[in-house]
Order: structure tokens, then C-alpha cells, then sequence
């Protein structure tokens, strides 16, 4: 049982299924002080989700509508967990995550390209902006975190300027790919068929898994994924080891940037969303990819399970009983929930800490059939000198 309780991966487990539990708790006692009437149910709907629903093929259908915002929320923590394993901490994730938006909503409604090209054009854009970072961090020393922070407003702010040029006549939001350029939505491979019908659900799903597999491999079982690590743990030992220290920074943040703009352009290809050109904050899926990634263990495997749920509880908030909380309700509690993923290593500590005094106490205590066995020694011990 030691053993099981000392493995990293369950300790994770452990340490966010704690963290959920506790958001929920919490969530739950917000609902109670703003109206304890209907609060219990809430919760439940919240945690219910897309079950609310009685018909099978609505909770596919749903089901399927979840999926299709953990696609790019998984991106968005796949870079920041990328980034975080080499040291780095990637919160541009979510202006790299605009720019590959922005990028292939462009190539597609006003270039008229395809879903593949558009993709492709996305990661670049988006790698181009983490190259930035990666430039700044390795040759003058700028923390990326500050970097990251302004990139993220004016790659939103490009993004508005650019699209604005391909948004509708009579409203700020971009047009529809669907009526506009079909070419460029990405293929359902007959999963539409598998959500009841749902037109959203594409590809990028197991692209998404696919992916998340992909950075596994990289970073545990290649030598470029070793030297990458070996950078983030101590650059210029790194360096005096010949690695091109400078060099694995750029290509950590280019690689990271990749990965959030992926996670743009798989949600916009879809249709499911358009962007709007008189947008002022930040989308919150770069930011909510920090979370995911933690709530994951910084695990590849464990952040695919963390991004749906937190999309879950996020995309659950909608059928709450808007008559008896606000709209923003559901926000709140996702929120929560997402603000105590940040104390996962925490707990982990506290854990590790936990087992160590008790394995301790053990070691330094007798059982009392130790006790026993050292005591019939001793007679035996002392009937032979007799």
C-alpha cells in the first residue's frame, strides 16, 4: 500500500481529485449564501452537465459540444506543460492561442484556403510569436512571463484589426465558414454521425489526444527531450555540457506557441464559435490551459482527463436555474474550481511530507512481535551464560 501511496502518478490522482472535491465544496457553500433554496441542485446540474437531458441523442449531442472546447483547451495545456517541463512558464499561451485564430480565420474567409493549410498557417503564426519570447528570454534575459503578458494584448488587438476585414456587414463577429468557406471546416471523419448529428464535431478531438501522446514521447523517451529538460533544470550546465542552451529556449516557446495556436484554429475550423472584432479581454481558454495542465499532474495522459473536466464543469454552469443565481454563476464555481488547481504540488507536499514522518515513526518504533522475538533472544542469551 506504501508503495502504491509513494507512485507520482497516484499522488496526482489523489491530489486533484482532492482539489476538485474541495472546488465543489466551495462552490456549493457560494450557492447556499446567495440563495440556499435551490443551491443543492445546482451544484448537481453543474456536475451533471450535458445529463441533464433525458433523450440519449440530446446528451450526445451535448456530449459532443463539450468535446469540441476541450479540443483547444487541451492544446492550450499541452503548451503550458511543454513550456513548464522545460523550465519555462508559458502564460503567452493564450495570445499564441488568439494568433492561430486569428491566422487561420484569415487564410480561410479571405484567402479562401483549405482546413489543412489554414491549420498549418495557425501553428506558424502562433510559433512566431513564441520565438519572440524565446528570443527576448535567451539572448537579453526578459522573463517570459512579462513578455508573454504583453504579447497577449497585442496579439489581440492585431487579431481585431486583422479580422476586421473579414466580419459581417451588420455585426462585429466574423462570417459564418459554413455559408462563407466550407473548404476550410474541418472533416468530421463520420464522428458527427457518433454526437447525434452534431456538425461541430470534427477531428480535432483525437487530433487533440494524438497530440498529447506525441509530447509524451518527446519529452520522456528522446534525447532532444532530454536536452530540453536538462536546459529548464540548469541552462548552463546545459551549456557546459554542449548544449545549445540559447537554441532550446527559442524552440521550447516556438514548440509551446505551436501548440496554443493549434488550439485556436481547432476551435474556430469548427464553425462551433466566431470571433467577435470588438473583443476587449483576453479569451480565457490560454489561462484555463494553466489549470488544466496542473490539475493534470503535468502529465500529457493526465491533462486530456483534466481538460474535459474542466470544460465539463464550465460548459455545466449553463443549466443553472438562471432565475434563482446570475448568469455569471457558473463562471464563478468553474472558476473556484480551477483557482485550488494551482495548490495540486501543494497537496502533493503536504502528502509527501505526511508519509515520510509516518514511515519515520515506523522505523524507529518496534512492533510489538519484534519486541517479543528481541526478548526471547535476550532469555536465550542469558540461559546460556547461566
Amino acid at each position: 500500500m506504501k508503495k502504491i501511496l509513494k507512485n507520482e502518478g497516484v499522488q496526482s490522482l489523489l491530489a486533484s481529485l482532492l482539489c476538485i472535491i474541495l472546488g465543489l465544496l466551495i462552490g456549493y457553500i457560494v450557492l447556499l449564501f446567495i440563495n440556499p433554496t435551490g443551491a443543492f441542485e445546482a451544484i448537481i446540474d453543474v456536475i451533471k452537465n450535458f445529463f441533464n437531458y433525458a433523450k440519449l441523442n440530446l446528451q450526445l449531442k451535448n456530449l459532443g459540444n463539450t468535446l469540441v472546447k476541450t479540443a483547444p483547451l487541451l492544446m492550450c495545456a499541452l503548451s503550458v506543460l511543454f513550456c513548464y517541463k522545460v523550465g519555462l512558464f508559458n502564460i503567452g499561451a493564450a495570445g499564441q492561442y488568439v494568433a492561430g485564430a486569428c491566422a487561420s480565420l484569415y487564410a480561410a474567409l479571405a484567402w479562401g484556403w483549405g482546413w489543412l493549410p489554414c491549420l498549418l498557417f495557425a501553428i506558424v503564426a502562433a510559433a512566431l510569436l513564441g520565438v519572440i519570447v524565446g528570443l527576448l528570454k535567451a539572448y537579453f534575459n526578459v522573463n517570459e512571463v512579462i513578455s508573454g503578458i504583453m504579447l497577449n494584448w497585442i496579439g489581440l488587438y492585431t487579431a481585431n484589426m486583422i479580422l476586421t476585414n473579414v466580419k459581417e456587414t451588420t455585426s462585429p463577429y466574423t462570417l459564418h465558414l459554413r455559408t462563407a468557406n466550407p473548404s476550410a471546416i474541418l472533416p468530421a471523419m463520420g464522428l458527427d454521425k457518433v454526437f447525434s448529428g452534431n456538425l461541430y464535431v470534427s477531428i480535432a478531438i483525437p487530433l487533440a489526444i494524438v497530440v498529447a501522446i506525441v509530447i509524451l514521447v518527446l519529452l520522456e523517451k528522446t534525447k532532444f527531450g532530454y536536452e530540453l529538460k536538462a536546459t529548464g533544470f540548469n541552462k548552463n550546465a546545459a551549456k557546459y555540457a554542449g548544449m545549445a542552451e540559447k537554441r532550446n529556449i527559442i524552440l521550447t516557446l516556438a514548440i509551446g506557441g505551436a501548440l496554443a495556436g493549434m488550439g485556436g484554429a481547432l476551435l474556430y475550423l469548427t464553425d462551433y464559435e466566431q470571433w467577435m472584432c470588438t473583443v476587449s479581454s483576453v479569451p480565457g481558454m490560454g489561462f484555463n490551459g494553466i489549470a488544466a495542465a496542473f490539475l493534470g499532474g503535468l502529465n500529457p495522459i493526465g491533462t486530456i482527463f483534466a481538460s474535459f473536466f474542466i470544460q465539463h464543469i464550465t460548459s455545466g454552469g449553463a443549466y443553472v436555474d438562471k432565475t434563482m443565481y446570475c448568469s455569471q454563476i457558473s463562471d464563478l464555481i468553474s472558476s473556484i474550481i480551477i483557482y485550488l488547481c494551482g495548490f495540486v504540488f501543494f497537496i502533493k507536499y503536504a502528502f509527501n511530507l505526511y508519509l515520510s514522518k509516518k514511515e519515520n515513526k515506523v522505523d524507529t518504533r518496534f512492533t510489538k512481535k519484534e519486541m517479543e522475538e528481541i526478548q526471547d533472544v535476550q532469555n536465550a542469551k542469558g540461559g546460556d551464560e547461566g
